[in-house]
């Protein structure tokens, strides 16, 4: 399991890409899954097409979103 905050995505997709696709910055965006190490490297230096940077994906296959509910009492919602 990966867990993620959006904030935390989108800083690092702004800082990578402000120098190399600033254009991109601020679109929307799909989070499709994770790449090996040596696989994100090898795209970062030689230019792996996309397509086969795909077929070396791990696709997620599920999207969980949490709420964070402060800690405290609340009143119960059954009354």
């Amino acid at each position: 399991m990966i867990i993620a905050k959006k904030q935390e995505i989108e800083s690092l997709m702004a800082f990578g890409f402000s120098s190399t696709n600033p254009q991109i910055v601020g679109n929307d965006y799909l989070v499709m899954g994770t790449i090996d190490r040596k696989d994100w490297q090898a795209n970062n230096q030689d230019s792996v097409p996309p397509s086969e940077i795909i077929k070396r994906m791990f696709i997620f296959q599920d999207e969980w979103n949490f709420e964070v509910i402060p800690a405290g009492w609340y009143l119960s919602e059954s009354t």
